[in-house]
């Protein structure tokens, strides 16, 4: 779940990138939070589509986006709200796939081949690290499939959590085990 920061803490963070912002010049990145069952997740939205969705801390994914994406990054509820929306209508279950576009920089090159992979394993269905290895040509690469999956910056929008263990095991999360239960419980996978 979100390690959190106070919301002046996140303002503190954004007036350091983005001192002159007000808003007429929207931001490189859009960054902001939003409450889900499952927790806290950090957003953040470039001009190519949603490049975190994740359970880390503020300060953690504003660090790697300042990194590795935009220093220009600020508020921007334009960009923000579309996520925030497919976020409570899936919670809500009235939406089975996110159509907000997203953008994998922060993820490894490696995990730009895993990733898209998850896009198409649809609502209440589950695969499993194995056959996401040999669908990308990799059966020997189990472990490094499991660990671009858990490492997934966008969470939610590209579906880690349906990706399981060969054994049945549901696996690592990176919003946690009970997060990871709850969606696929939600789902129905799950009892």
């Amino acid at each position: 779940m979100s390690q959190g920061v106070s919301t002046g803490d996140l303002e503190a963070l954004l007036r350091v990138t983005a001192p002159n912002y007000v808003g007429e010049t929207p931001p490189d990145v859009a960054f902001g939070t939003a409450e889900t069952p499952v927790g806290g997740v950090v957003l953040a939205v470039t001009s190519r589509g949603v490049v975190a969705c994740s359970f880390e801390s503020e300060h953690t994914v504003f660090a790697r986006i300042y990194r590795d994406v935009g220093r220009f990054i600020g508020p921007d509820p334009r960009r923000l709200d579309p996520v925030r929306r497919e976020l409570d209508a899936y919670f809500a279950g009235k939406l089975r796939a996110f159509t907000v576009p997203f953008d994998l920089r922060l993820a490894t090159p490696f995990a730009r081949t895993v990733l898209p992979m998850m896009v198409a394993v649809g609502y209440g269905s589950v695969t499993t690290y194995q056959e996401i290895a040999g669908r990308i040509g990799r059966p020997q690469a189990l472990r490094a499939v499991a660990n671009a999956i858990t490492a997934n910056p966008v969470c939610l929008v590209v579906p880690c959590h349906r990706a399981i263990d060969s054994s049945g095991s549901i696996g690592s999360y990176a919003g946690g085990t009970p997060a990871k239960e709850h969606l696929l419980r939600m789902e129905g996978v799950l009892n």
